[in-house]
């Protein structure tokens, strides 16, 4: 090897096991750094949600105390419109509509959604694949979901009930029936949402620690014994977090049972959303309309912290 090979050498050994200096923050005039910095990155974000999202529930909270209809009239009201919606019967069976639908329509998609990720986690050729299909439902719209399936189970032109008579189901009218519609749209937003909750549940899985299941596979534990013993318990904060993203999601259904029901038969699938919708844009009463929605995102809200506060009371009891 020649002197300036050697010399080159030596220089990037020396280089290489130098000790690492930390990097200098940068000053006044530089990038900002620490916590200022992360908090100023942050401003534009936190400026865009508050013009796209506080500044209309604010102005919707605004409205709420004055009685407008769309027209001249513009009065304030205080809390009229709030004590009105006490005694709407209306409003409250539309919310217990709504509520009926979300828990049929999360519980099923967590069930199932549950379910695929478990058994694609088994699979060793094709996920990838499996993965797009379950996922192809979520690029649709719930608009364009509800007209589909509501051709589909035409009674008279559908293919669901034509493929259901050779088993023997004659007439089968699950859109027009007023016991049925409400678990029929559910069904739908099973079909469009599943993948959703399979796509995170699966990531959760392949996350988790191959050791305790091993341990437990050389003890002799079932395959449903590990299952319930030890994925399950591991898996519930996830699953609770995709449940309450799920379960605001449905709360806020709109587009299924407009486009597939238009809230009937009679008000059977009627939710708040719609109730708002109508009460605003076809009679014209956008004040109380605004106060529907202020009180249903306060229930929402409170909704919500519930679920955190199980959630992190099922991980202090991990």
């Amino acid at each position: 090897m020649s002197p300036v090979a050697k010399r080159t050498v030596t220089e990037a050994l020396a280089v290489a096991n130098a000790p690492l200096r930390p990097a200098r923050r940068a000053g006044r005039g530089g990038r900002p750094s620490g916590e200022r910095g992360r908090y100023l990155y942050l401003a534009p974000l936190v400026v865009l949600l508050g013009l796209s999202s506080l500044v209309p529930a604010g102005y919707a909270l605004f409205l709420s105390f004055y009685n407008w209809d769309w027209g001249s009239t513009f009065s304030f009201v205080g809390l009229q419109n709030y004590v009105h919606l006490l005694g709407d019967e209306e409003y409250w069976l539309s919310f217990v509509r709504t509520g009926l639908f979300t828990v049929m329509a999360v519980a099923a998609e967590i069930v199932i959604g549950l379910a695929l990720a478990v058994a694609v986690q088994r699979v060793s050729r094709g996920i990838a694949w499996l993965r797009t299909v379950f996922i192809l439902p979520l690029m649709v719209s719930g608009m364009v979901v509800s007209l589909i399936w509501k051709v589909m189970l035409d009674p008279t032109l559908g293919v669901i009930p034509h493929l259901l008579s050779f088993l023997g189901i004659q007439h089968l009218d699950l859109l027009g029936d007023a016991n049925l519609a409400l678990p029929a749209l559910a069904g739908l937003d099973t079909w469009w949402q599943t993948g959703f909750v399979f796509i995170i549940l699966s990531a959760g899985l392949a996350a988790l620690p191959h050791e305790p299941l091993e341990a437990a596979s050389v003890d002799g534990a079932s395959g449903w014994q590990r299952f319930r013993y030890i994925t399950l318990p591991m898996l519930t904060p996830l699953i609770l977090t995709v449940a309450a993203i799920r379960a605001v999601d449905c709360l806020k259904v709109f587009a299924l049972p407009y486009g597939a029901t238009n809230g009937g038969p009679g008000q059977s699938t009627f939710t708040t959303q719609l109730l708002a919708y109508r009460t605003a844009f076809r009679d014209f009463h956008m004040s109380q309309s605004m106060a529907m929605m202020v009180t249903y995102s306060l229930i929402i809200v409170l909704a919500v912290v519930v679920v955190l506060l199980v959630r992190k009371a099922v991980n202090r009891a991990r």
